[in-house]
């Protein structure tokens, strides 16, 4: 499998809180991978370091071996190839859906405003939310705006999708229509990592599951490997109350 993403030991501290240390893995193409992990765990942190939004205090990052923490591929042109869906959707509310999903390509990208239209066009569609591209995120449901940040994000046509927690600031009955969309992507092979606290989907869509626990990867390997028959007892205790 061609590797796209090299994190090698990572570390990130907030003056002497230590959230991050010596974290090491791949992604390679196609891979999904589920970081779950209690709250605290370090998770959100590892993904906001990997897309830039945070600064490792140590360690690097490899993007298809060139060092991106050391400058050898510009943040932005990096950021549009490894894209971020966040927990809060972080949608311009002051644009419609179709303008949110523009924006990006023709700023970051470059794209003419026609085509970067037809694109984000066709991403909508893919996610359900063309009847709406008119509309403001004001006037949707938390699902549809999830719907509608996918959307954006797959726009950019990024090489890897990095999610957030995308479902955990949703109603429970709009968590399936955002877990449905993430998991037909998985199915056309995007390569996604995804922090996590839906155990079923972690269990049937990844390739892989990483759990963390205080800044450390504690245990990481095939969905049934760790759900079924854990090694470390952190990772056991952890997912017996889910599971």
């Amino acid at each position: 499998m061609e590797q796209i993403l090299e994190i090698r030991h990572l570390s990130k501290a907030f003056g002497s809180h230590q959230v991050l240390s010596d974290v090491d893995f791949q992604v390679s193409k196609g891979d999904v991978t589920s970081i779950i992990g209690a709250s605290g765990s370090g998770k959100s942190t590892l993904l906001r370091c990997i897309n830039l939004l945070e600064t490792p205090t140590g360690g690097d990052i490899l993007y298809h071996g060139k060092n991106v923490t050391r400058g050898e591929v510009s943040a932005s042109a990096y950021r549009a190839k490894v894209g971020m869906v966040f927990q809060s959707f972080n949608l311009f509310n002051n644009m419609s859906v179709l303008r949110n999903c523009v924006i990006g390509q023709e700023k970051v990208l470059g794209v003419r405003e026609d085509a970067a239209r037809e694109r984000a066009l066709f991403y909508l569609d893919k996610v359900g939310m063309i009847p709406y591209m008119n509309a403001r995120p004001r006037q949707l449901s938390g699902g549809q705006k999830q719907r509608v940040a996918i959307a954006r994000a797959l726009a950019m046509e990024p090489e890897v999708l990095l999610f957030d927690e995308p479902t955990s600031a949703l109603d429970p009955e709009m968590v399936g229509e955002v877990l449905s969309v993430m998991r037909k992507l998985a199915e056309e092979g995007m390569t996604m990592l995804v922090v996590t606290h839906e155990m079923a989907f972690a269990r049937d869509v990844s390739s892989r599951v990483v759990y963390m626990a205080d800044g450390v990867i504690a245990e990481e390997g095939a969905p049934g490997d760790i759900m079924t028959n854990p090694r470390n007892p952190r990772t056991r205790e952890f997912l017996s109350r889910f599971l």
